[in-house]
């Protein structure tokens, strides 16, 4: 009689243990996932595609520090080429990226990044705070 009881314990203790692992893992692996900000060019850019790059870089170092990396990858070349693909990105594009979670804000960047780098700021702000 005691070892059925043993054994269906057991078994309550190993399921319970092995739920809160899980639940423990899930958790693990979403602090784990890292903000990324892409901004991917071609060799030719304009002033304003300057300006996208060198605001965007700027915002995320000033106001995120390490939390969030940025890399800019040139889609004339080969390993920008293959960050474009592995993405889906085939133009100028200004990227942010949380495991599969991705946010173009390439047209907030070509309107506000010469005109109104605040602005720009803001929205960068507004669109990463969320994800850490």
């Amino acid at each position: 009689m005691k070892s059925p009881k043993t054994a269906f314990l057991a078994l309550i203790l190993f399921m319970a243990g092995t739920f809160t692992f899980s639940q423990t893992s899930a958790k693990t692996s979403e602090k784990q996932a890292r903000v990324n900000v892409y901004y991917f060019h071609f060799n030719t850019r304009c002033a304003t595609c300057r300006a996208v790059e060198s605001e965007a870089q700027a915002d995320v170092k000033e106001l995120f520090g390490n939390d969030v990396s940025f890399a800019s990858y040139n889609l004339d070349e080969k390993a920008g080429e293959a960050k474009g693909k592995e993405l889906g990105i085939s133009g100028q594009t200004l990227l942010i990226v949380k495991g599969n979670q991705q946010f173009n804000i390439t047209t907030e960047g070509f309107m506000y990044a010469r005109t109104n780098p605040k602005k720009f700021r803001q929205i960068i702000e507004e669109k990463i705070k969320p994800l850490l």
